[in-house]
């Protein structure tokens, strides 16, 4: 990869995301708790959540990965207490559009995904970019059945 690849790749944007990860951390109780590793880089995302009436009511993450999966896993924070599970999931599967499809990002209140617009180019990393939507995904189901 070149010098100006992983400029581009890793751009302040996202470097920025990395450092405002919102609710790090664990749950005291919550009903599920759900960790993915990707096995390409070794990242991992442990989720703890809990829901009432099939939204988010408490959620948190610890973020063990690389760049581009801690700026995914940042934006998920910003934005999913109060989600359901179809809802999340047509927000993962526009973010897994983005990325293969070279589809649009999704809108707000994710938006800031489009930062990861240039990994499309890295198949290798969508993986990592994932691991957060997937576990949250997998803990709403777990909680609600």
């Amino acid at each position: 990869m070149a010098d100006s690849d992983l400029m581009q790749l890793y751009s302040r944007r996202i470097l920025a995301l990395t450092t405002a990860i919102p609710h790090q951390g664990r749950l005291e109780d919550p009903q599920a708790t759900v960790q993915r590793r990707s096995p390409q880089c070794g990242s991992s995302i442990t989720v703890h959540l809990s829901m009432r009436d099939g939204r988010i009511s408490d959620f948190a993450q610890e973020v063990r990965a690389c760049a581009l999966g801690q700026a995914s896993a940042s934006v998920l924070g910003q934005a999913v207490l109060g989600m359901d599970r179809s809802g999340l999931s047509a927000v993962r599967d526009q973010l897994c559009a983005m990325l293969k499809d070279d589809a649009p990002a999704p809108g707000a209140p994710f938006a800031d995904l489009d930062a990861l617009t240039p990994a499309r180019d890295y198949p290798n990393r969508h993986a990592s970019i994932m691991l957060a939507w997937d576990a949250t995904l997998e803990a709403m189901a777990q909680a609600e059945g």
